[in-house]
């Protein structure tokens, strides 16, 4: 039996993902979160196959979550399931310790078969996905995106969104000192003088 951890911070997402994992005999829906925290405490006290992770929830999220529960439980399988695009966080999340990404908008079937091959030691990544990690590991012709590090890419992702540096500020549990100097490190890194440039830019490589 596979033993799964959702963590989703909507009720319905969960709700409608354990029906669709308990139509199984082989997958238990064991525990679930609703936020970041609340995920690495259901780790560090129970013993999970296999943890279903969004990335977008409210506290620890995200590329530093992952991480977190990896260095909790090394063993612990993590599958992201995220309203987020490939193109954003696939290649992020694998290397930070993640062994599958899908997006919500996958089939039922496919989410059921990814969360056994994840389980089983398999990694669940589209061609494109794999690409972006062999172009970076090989740093030829990457991507200015692919540049930046993983909290650089989040203040990026919030900019291109629209957010004012105290919103990012708050949202990441920085300073707005702190943000500020993450704005000058990747617009340096990308080579770009502005805001404006970083959302055309994002809008070029689909990553709004």
């Amino acid at each position: 039996m596979i033993r799964v951890l959702l963590a989703d911070d909507h009720t319905l997402v969960r709700e409608g993902l354990k029906h669709l994992l308990a139509a199984t005999v082989d997958i238990e829906v064991a525990g679930e979160a609703a936020d970041g925290d609340q995920a690495l405490a259901l780790v560090k006290s129970n013993d999970f196959d296999l943890a279903v992770l969004d990335l977008s929830m409210p506290g620890l999220a995200g590329i530093d979550l992952i991480k977190r529960l990896k260095i909790e439980k090394p063993g612990l399988r993590i599958l992201v399931l995220s309203m987020h695009g490939e193109q954003q966080y696939a290649a992020r999340a694998l290397k930070a310790g993640a062994s599958g990404y899908l997006t919500k908008d996958s089939a039922s079937e496919q989410l059921v078969a990814a969360v056994r091959k994840v389980a089983a030691g398999g990694v669940q990544i589209s061609e494109t996905a794999a690409a972006q990690l062999v172009g970076a590991a090989h740093g030829s012709d990457a991507a200015p995106h692919t540049l930046l590090s993983d909290r650089e890419f989040e203040v990026f992702r919030l900019l291109v969104a629209g957010k004012g540096l105290s919103e990012i500020a708050a949202k990441l549990h920085l300073s707005v000192k702190t943000v500020s100097t993450h704005k000058t490190r990747l617009l340096h890194k990308m080579r770009m003088e502005s805001t404006v440039d970083l959302v055309r830019y994002a809008l070029e490589k689909k990553l709004s």
